[in-house]
């Protein structure tokens, strides 16, 4: 269940001492073809990292073969150092896969960098490079778990995922565990598929998918400085999906990570989905969501196992979607605590002493839904959150 399950696929991890822990912080994911189809999207914060700039930059060649991930380090706000640090991290390991694959040159425009952890601080190259190579020396068709653990920072485990065609797979990895706000993908992803498919074909798969997963999830309102979601393509499989065939599971990879880093959102008690329905349009139906998710009196009621309405009713009050304040309903797990915009059920029927909590909001607006998935706020987020990174 890893990056390299799919075929045509190779990947390590390794500790480079980025990590004051020790533990594993460089990881690299070759694509050893035959194709090299690749698609991303990237975050929509301004203050874009210095391997998002890079990143972007190669994705306009219209190949990578290969990605390098670090954590601890984001490599954000650094300046012209930090983007000329990224293109050194490029360099060396296009000639270090050159080394080792003479007669297929790579060339530092078809590799991606990726990297999080601390917003502000230059990355160490003089551990960064070397681990790089180590990596690269240690690349293996059965190297997938290693790179998955290598990404993580305050993640409590890594997540991986793999989702089965006819005669094709697609593979992904995905790490973050909070700034999970992301308006189009999420903290760092990787997805590799052996299907035969085109460039134009991948990118308007990883769209669709990240539009209704890594899109619609919002741990904390805090968007990322470094969000890089990478579709890789090898077409080992010599099978072409059809493009539904595709979108469909390169959506279910993303949604099952999307699942797994709101699970092991920092300090989190409660796994929430917000089902908004009888929206006017999807953007309403969104809009009311995140409205919701990111209301930390929300938040705070459901760790504390309250199932206030009111603040649920007060939150999509604050959006510009179409509704009737007087026409609206409030579930909570299966509970019309509101109905009408006024109290109904007796709220004491909801039960909230499990981990999974459904909040479900019928504007009676339209016939549009969406889900919105978040967490509750507890006290560990703040300890979590002391020393902040990407």
């Amino acid at each position: 269940m890893t990056v390299t399950t799919p075929v045509g696929f190779r990947a390590a991890g390794v500790a480079a001492g980025l990590k004051s822990s020790g533990a594993a912080d460089i990881a690299v994911v070759v694509n050893d073809g035959p194709d090299t189809g690749v698609a991303a999207v990237f975050t929509s914060n301004r203050v874009k990292a210095a391997p998002v700039a890079w990143s972007e930059q190669v994705l306009h060649g219209g190949l990578v073969r290969a990605v390098v991930l670090n954590s601890g380090g984001a490599n954000a706000c650094t300046g012209p150092a930090g983007f000329q640090d990224t293109h050194a991290t490029a360099e060396h390991a296009a000639a270090a896969l050159t080394a080792l694959h003479p007669d297929q040159p790579f060339g530092a425009g078809e590799v991606a960098i990726c990297s999080t952890g601390l917003i502000g601080e230059r990355l160490p190259m003089d551990k960064l490079l070397p681990g790089v190579g180590a990596a690269i020396g240690a690349l293996s068709a059965d190297g997938g778990q290693a790179a998955a653990e290598a990404i993580m920072t305050t993640d409590t485990r890594p997540k991986t995922t793999v989702i089965s065609g006819t005669g094709w797979t697609v593979g992904g990895m995905a790490k973050g565990a909070g700034m999970l706000a992301p308006a189009m993908a999420t903290m760092l992803c990787v997805l590799t598929t052996d299907a035969v498919a085109d460039p134009q074909t991948l990118d308007a798969a990883l769209r669709a998918a990240t539009r209704v997963t890594f899109d619609r999830i919002d741990s904390d309102g805090c968007m990322s400085t470094n969000d890089t979601v990478l579709l890789l393509a090898s077409g080992a499989s010599g099978v072409t999906p059809s493009a539904a065939e595709l979108t469909t599971a390169v959506t279910a990879a993303c949604h099952d990570l999307a699942q797994q880093l709101i699970a092991d959102a920092e300090g989190a008690t409660k796994q929430i989905a917000i089902e908004v329905v009888g929206a006017a349009d999807e953007d309403d139906a969104v809009e009311v969501g995140r409205s919701v998710a990111r209301n930390n009196l929300v938040k705070t009621a459901l760790f504390g196992n309250d199932p206030n309405w009111g603040r649920i009713l007060a939150a999509v009050g604050t959006t510009a979607a179409e509704f009737e304040p007087d026409a609206v309903d409030v579930a909570v797990n299966g509970i019309w605590v509101c109905k009408g915009g006024a109290a109904a059920e007796d709220r004491s029927k909801v039960d909230l002493t499990g981990r999974d909590v459904t909040i479900r909001i019928d504007l009676h607006a339209g016939a549009t839904e969406a889900t919105v998935w978040t967490n509750d706020l507890s006290h560990a987020y703040v300890h979590e959150n002391s020393a902040y990174s990407t």
